[in-house]
């Protein structure tokens, strides 16, 4: 084959790659991309390409590898080569690397030798990008981990107060609940530490606002947080998905009212949880416990052929369709 036949080939097949990866084909991807390396092992554009692809893969070994290796081959500082190689050593639990490249970002963290554990800010995380998407509120405790504050829906598979990974460049803002400021959008890529508080959701009746606030504001041993999923989480009827049987409630207070409330509780144990409703509901006339669900479901499975990891317009960063 003649030099302007084999470029032709190199051309052709990197061109192939790139438009397999804009798909959102990753796995195809990633193999295209080492079938380039193996003929072109010192490209750094293509290590770079082929880390990027098993960073969205949760691929964490290989990431670092090809991260590792572009950086190799760069000499000088590059800040993406940086933060995806600091992202997979997250990913691994590699600290000594995850702090080298951190610090080479002149991001400035805590002195030591394990997992960092500060205060990098509020964020809105998306949990499972690649599969509907929802939202929720989180405290990073580094440049790249998360750790949950609002009670998860069942069917993310995640718990409240589990630490997350997410990605480094955000995908939008999102208006905090005073409206005051706005805070990055994150997608998540993988849970790196479950919590022990388990979802449970309830099923309540009460007459007021104020009602329901005695039971979002309560705490016992156990119980990690409760919230109303009636006002946070508006695109389905939860008592229907989970098969309780009732009346959908019309009557509403002239404020606007509803008394049907379905609530979300991130506990240790069921145990936890009837203690706390069974208080609540005995401190006052007119309240109810329709039913506690104890939903089981696993994360997700990552699929492939969209872009998940592309920005979403601002209007789009609302939980599950709602606000929370």
């Amino acid at each position: 084959m003649t030099t302007s036949a084999i470029d032709d080939d190199l051309e052709a097949l990197e061109a192939r790659a790139y438009d397999t990866f804009g798909k959102g084909e990753l796995t195809p991807a990633a193999q295209l991309f080492g079938e380039l390396i193996e003929r072109q092992p010192d490209a750094i554009h293509l290590h770079y390409m082929k880390g990027l692809a098993h960073k969205y893969l949760g691929e964490w070994s290989q990431s670092l590898h090809h991260n590792l290796r572009a950086i190799a081959l760069k000499g000088e500082f590059e800040e993406s080569l940086a933060w995806n190689a600091a992202i997979a050593a997250t990913g691994l639990g590699d600290w000594e690397e995850a702090r080298r490249q951190w610090k080479r970002c002149g991001i400035r963290i805590p002195e030591g030798t394990g997992p960092i554990e500060s205060d990098f800010g509020l964020a809105s995380i998306r949990l499972n990008p690649w599969h509907g998407g929802e939202t929720v509120w989180a405290r990073r405790i580094d440049p790249v981990r998360a750790r949950l504050l609002n009670v998860p829906l069942p069917e993310s598979g995640h718990r409240l107060f589990d630490i997350v990974l997410h990605d480094g460049a955000p995908t939008g803002r999102r208006h905090t609940g005073d409206g005051d400021r706005t805070v990055p959008v994150f997608n998540a890529l993988d849970t790196l530490a479950e919590s022990e508080y388990r979802t449970f959701v309830a099923f309540v009746r009460c007459g007021s606002p104020e009602d329901l606030d005695e039971l979002t504001e309560a705490t016992l041993p156990g119980i990690g947080y409760v919230e109303d999923w009636t006002r946070s989480v508006v695109h389905y009827c939860l008592r229907c998905s989970y098969g309780t049987p009732h009346d959908h409630d019309t009557e509403s207070s002239a404020e606007g009212w509803a008394s049907e409330r379905s609530v979300g509780i991130g506990a240790q144990g069921k145990a936890a949880v009837v203690r706390l409703l069974d208080g609540w509901k005995s401190r006052a006339l007119g309240r109810r416990v329709d039913g506690i669900e104890v939903p089981r479901h696993e994360r997700p499975e990552r699929t492939q052929g969209h872009t998940w990891w592309r920005g979403r317009d601002a209007d789009e960063d609302e939980r599950a369709d709602g606000e929370s």
